[in-house]
């Protein structure tokens, strides 16, 4: 058996993060209070369900796959605010997709998503002086 790519769904709960993904027939789940550690439980719980085929998953295997509240807890650093500026979307609305309250459309989440992927390319390219 070839080693796939893997997909992992990341949904930020009450108390910490689950995640999950599908890999022929087999289903992988677990669950913790950080974003760290569940990254370690879903290689552990990858390599455990492969082990009979001689596979091992690494970090670099997965895609993440975020809801808008565990993308946002997750990457702080990106500021809510001003992403509403920058893509035209009001502040408000925004907050309230990002903390759940309301689900946004599959047109609001592109609309997000397209404006994050922006400010990462642009950050990609960033060169300071030396």
């Amino acid at each position: 058996m070839k080693k796939q790519a893997v997909k992992i769904r990341v949904i930020k709960e009450d108390k910490g993060y689950s995640a999950t993904a599908i890999i022929d027939k087999h289903f992988i789940a677990t669950e913790s209070e950080s974003f760290e550690e569940l990254k370690t439980m879903i290689i552990q719980g990858l390599n455990l369900a492969f082990e009979d085929d001689g596979i091992e998953y690494m970090l670099d295997d997965l895609k993440f796959e975020y809801d808008l509240e565990s993308f946002f807890d997750f990457y702080e650093v990106i500021n809510a605010k001003a992403l509403s500026e920058r893509i035209g979307m009001n502040q408000s609305l925004l907050a309230q997709y990002i903390k759940g309250i309301k689900k946004p459309s599959p047109a609001q989440t592109k609309r997000i998503l397209e404006g994050v992927q922006q400010i990462g390319r642009e950050l990609s390219e960033v060169r300071f002086l030396i």
